[in-house]
């Protein structure tokens, strides 16, 4: 079985390593990117299954690239979860209308967060 391939964009290591180790054990091929740029470039050259994106990151903020994505014919089917500790609803509005297909705010439980993944890779 091919694995699917999951991009985590956020600038913090310890949730790139807590959600990628998570994500490797439930079967999963892990990449990370540490900025807005990197995190891009790697949707463009990796084509990953799913993204999960941080909001406030170096470079280019989480709202454009979901934004970019969204918008590229290329890659505007590619789920993309949001992962952040804005927690206002005027941020989650607006990451939405960016086309985020789900929200996340940190600290989140990572089983509700695979499941979420679950769904949204096998359309259940």
């Amino acid at each position: 079985m091919i694995k699917k391939k999951i991009l985590v964009v956020d600038d913090e290591l310890d949730v790139q390593s807590i959600i990628s180790f998570r994500l490797e054990i439930n079967g999963y091929k892990v990449s990370v990117a540490s900025d807005g740029q990197e995190g891009l470039d790697k949707i463009k050259a990796e084509k990953p299954n799913l993204v999960l994106l941080d909001l406030m990151l170096p470079k280019i903020n989480g709202f454009e690239i979901c934004r970019m994505i969204k918008f590229d014919d290329k890659f505007k089917d590619l789920p993309i979860i949001i992962l952040s500790a804005l927690d206002k609803e005027d941020d989650r509005k607006k990451a939405m209308e960016a086309g985020a297909d789900a929200y996340f705010l940190k600290p989140f439980d990572l089983e509700v967060l695979l499941e979420k993944i679950n769904s949204l890779l096998t359309g259940k």
